[in-house]
C-alpha cells in the first residue's frame, strides 16, 4: 500500500512538471528545484585581504599564472572607465582561487575552499636594516575596495570576524596587507571586526598599555578568537602570531610582545564576536 501511495505521489509530481516554474529542462532529463533543503549553507564564509608586493603588471602576470590566483585585483590607482573605477576579476566567485595557501582560521583549515581573496596592488615593504618600511594604500583604491567588499559580505553573509588579513590566517608566512591597511576605517563602514574602545579601556583597567603580560595568557585569547596557536611553538613563532594580531588591531606597535593593551583588545573582541 505504501509503495502504491509513493508511486502515485511521484506520478502527480511528474505530471505537474511540464512547463512549471522551478523545473529545468536539461534536454535528456529534467531537474525539479521546487523543494530546497534547509541544511544548505554558502561555500564562502571568509573574505581575505592581501597586498601583491609588486606593481600592477607584475601582479596581474603572477595572479594569472599557474601557481597562484585571486578572485579580484584592485590597482593602486584604479583607472576610470565612464567615470567609474575599474577592478579586475580573475576568478569567478563560484570557483576556488589559490590565494590563501596553507592557512587556518577559527578552527578551519584550507581557507581557499571557503573564501574569496582580494589582492591590492601595493609594494608591501622595503627593508632598512632590520626595520620594515611599509607602503601606504591610496584612497581611491580603498574606496573601491569598500564597495566591492560590502557587496561580497552582503552576498554571502560573511561575519565581521571573518574579514581577515592574509597575515591573520598564515602568520608564520605572511604579513600582508600590513600595519598601514585601514582596518578601523573599514570596520566603521561595516567591513570587518573592531573592538569597542570602551570595552578595551574596561579590560585594560588603568594599566600601562605596554605593560608586559604573560605570553601564554595572550596566546590563549588569540587562539580562542581564531588564530592558530599550537603546543610547542618556538618563541619566534609565538611572536609572529602576536604581531599579526597587533598589525590588524593595534598597528601603532606590532613588535610581537605580549602587553596589556593587546590582551585587552583580544578580550574585547572575544566579548563582541565570540570564540572561533
Amino acid at each position: 500500500m505504501k509503495g502504491r501511495i509513493a508511486a502515485l505521489l511521484i506520478a502527480a509530481l511528474l505530471a505537474g512538471c511540464a512547463g512549471e516554474q522551478g523545473v529545468v529542462d536539461k534536454g535528456s532529463y529534467k531537474i525539479d528545484t521546487r523543494r530546497q533543503a534547509q541544511a544548505a549553507y554558502p561555500r564562502v564564509k571568509v573574505l581575505v585581504i592581501h597586498y601583491t608586493a609588486d606593481d600592477f603588471h607584475g601582479s596581474l602576470s603572477t595572479l594569472t599564472d599557474k601557481n597562484v590566483s585571486s578572485h579580484y585585483l584592485i590597482p593602486d590607482k584604479p583607472p576610470l572607465s565612464g567615470g567609474k573605477p575599474v577592478i579586475w576579476q580573475l576568478v569567478p566567485e563560484s570557483e576556488l582561487a589559490w590565494h590563501a595557501g596553507i592557512s587556518f582560521w577559527r578552527g578551519a583549515t584550507r581557507i581557499n575552499d571557503t573564501s574569496i581573496g582580494i589582492e591590492l596592488e601595493n609594494q608591501g615593504y622595503s627593508r632598512h636594516g632590520d626595520v620594515k618600511q611599509f607602503y601606504p594604500f591610496n584612497a581611491p583604491q580603498i574606496e573601491v575596495l569598500e564597495k566591492l567588499a560590502k557587496e561580497i559580505i552582503g552576498r554571502y553573509h560573511i561575519a565581521p570576524q571573518n574579514v581577515v588579513a592574509h597575515g591573520d590566517i598564515a602568520p608564520q608566512r605572511k604579513v600582508d596587507p600590513g600595519p598601514l591597511f585601514p582596518w578601523q576605517q573599514l570596520a566603521e563602514k561595516g567591513i570587518g571586526a573592531w573592538p569597542d574602545a570602551a570595552r578595551v579601556a574596561f579590560y585594560l583597567n588603568g594599566r600601562d598599555p605596554y605593560e608586559p603580560v604573560d605570553s601564554a595568557s595572550l596566546l590563549d585569547l588569540l587562539s580562542r578568537y581564531g588564530y592558530q596557536v599550537n603546543a610547542g611553538m618556538t618563541e619566534a613563532e609565538q611572536r609572529r602570531v602576536i604581531s599579526a594580531f597587533q598589525m590588524h588591531f593595534r598597528p601603532a606597535l606590532y613588535n610581537g610582545v605580549a602587553d596589556a593593551q593587546s590582551q585587552a583588545i583580544a578580550e574585547a573582541l572575544l566579548e563582541k564576536y565570540g570564540q572561533g
